[in-house]
């Protein structure tokens, strides 16, 4: 008799999962099934009353009993089970260490398609590498590599001395830091964290991105220390800005307008409300000598654009990468009317012919709204717009296919006329 639970799905509740979907919700399950402790037999008993321990593998089933997958199973969480494999659990179980060396040997090498070994990248993309909830950073600093760690669900936790073994298997790493410190590690009943994983190296640290120099706070920075997955969309734009006056709104740690310096303009402007980013703006302005045609200002976007309409200022390239508006897909319309102004102002900011880059990483805020809101934001500037390229994260993100989440990245660079 198999020795692991059983999460049997409600009627018609198998479709997603079985085209990729990696997440079974709480209202998903009709019932589980599990092997008494004292050998009486298989129990069947709802999800609320079963004693099947947070943290153990699971099969998932149909509700016809057709067979969907292994995952691991947490009450605490809406999400209740997280897949982990398409085999079944005693044959995951067998040798963990084995299973997992190569999954994460398996998301390594396939970033060596388009990444050499001392580019800075993401090695694990949660979900999308088939290991949910882990996100790992590699930045190359020098001749040093550093792995920034995050084990943001239960489903990976579990399995954290195993991971962590195949990481200094596959990278060789010199230091790994663990940002395990996001809010929601707390709807997984985990506890934040954060710190060094062995022995510890420099907290702020200098990586190449591009060509350009960049300071990364590993420890304090926000979520990994650095947003890699727009790192071919900033080299991306370079080419719109020759002899082009710039501005490079939400810039967190400059590196759009970093990127359009070394493209040729003449003037960058970057913009953050923080100023622990602004002063971290600054450092790498010096860092790459680029004083003489960038700065550095702490500012509220919203208000700098209606400021700078007001003052009747132009310029020929903007650049909007705001962080995430919508976290929920109940806040979706609160969402679109931010991401509208923005665009609709820097639209109104920008000369005929005028490039502007638009970008949002909110998975809720999807490509069709995304588009749809860029179509009404230059309607009510009065303005014609373009679109020049559809862009996305890097080749390090890849997208999981049945998962609308891993394509959560649009950048769009536009004409505007």
């Amino acid at each position: 008799m198999n020795e692991f639970a059983r999460v049997l799905l409600k009627p018609k509740e198998e479709h997603e999962i079985a085209q990729g979907f990696p997440w079974v919700f709480d209202n998903e399950i009709a019932s589980v099934k599990w092997l008494a402790a004292d050998g009486s037999g298989v129990k069947n008993t709802p999800l609320a009353d079963c004693v099947v321990q947070d943290g153990s593998t699971v099969e998932v089933y149909a509700h016809s009993g057709a067979f969907l997958g292994s995952g691991v199973i947490n009450r605490k969480s809406r999400i209740t089970v997280r897949m982990i494999g398409s085999a079944h659990a005693d044959q995951i179980m067998a040798d963990t260490k084995s299973y997992w060396s190569k999954a994460v040997r398996n998301a390594v090498n396939i970033r060596r398609l388009h990444y050499s070994d001392s580019d800075s990248c993401r090695l694990v993309f949660a979900e999308s590498d088939f290991i949910p909830g882990l996100i790992v950073e590699r930045y190359v600093a020098g001749n040093d590599v550093y792995l920034v760690v995050q084990f943001l669900a239960l489903a990976c936790e579990v399995f954290r001395a195993d991971i962590l073994s195949a990481l200094q298997e596959a990278c060789g790493p010199c230091f790994i830091y663990e940002r395990s410190d996001a809010s929601v590690r707390e709807k997984e009943g985990l506890a934040e964290k954060s710190g060094w994983i062995g022995r510890a190296g420099e907290e702020i640290i200098t990586i190449t991105e591009n060509g350009i120099r960049l300071s990364v706070d590993i420890a304090h920075g926000q979520k990994t220390g650095y947003f890699l997955d727009q790192k071919w969309n900033r080299a991306a734009i370079a080419q719109f800005c020759h002899g082009k006056r710039v501005l490079d709104t939400f810039t967190h740690t400059g590196a759009f307008g970093l990127n359009a310096v070394s493209g040729g303009a003449r003037e960058v402007i970057s913009v953050d409300i923080s100023p622990e980013a602004v002063d971290m703006v600054k450092q790498n302005i010096a860092l790459n000598g680029a004083g003489h045609k960038m700065q550095a200002l702490c500012a509220d976007v919203f208000d700098l654009l209606r400021q700078y309409e007001s003052d009747g200022e132009k310029f020929d390239v903007i650049i909007l990468d705001p962080p995430a508006f919508t976290k929920s897909a109940k806040l979706i319309q609160k969402a679109y009317g931010g991401y509208k102004e923005i665009n609709l102002r820097a639209m109104r900011l920008l000369k005929e012919g005028g490039i502007l880059v638009s970008c949002s990483c909110s998975s809720y805020f999807d490509e069709q709204t995304f588009y749809a809101m860029l179509m009404h934001a230059a309607r009510d500037s009065h303005r014609r717009v373009q679109v020049l390229q559809k862009r996305g994260a890097g080749a390090d993100h890849p997208v999981l296919l049945g998962y609308p989440k891993s394509e959560y990245l649009k950048c769009a660079v536009c004409r505007v006329l």
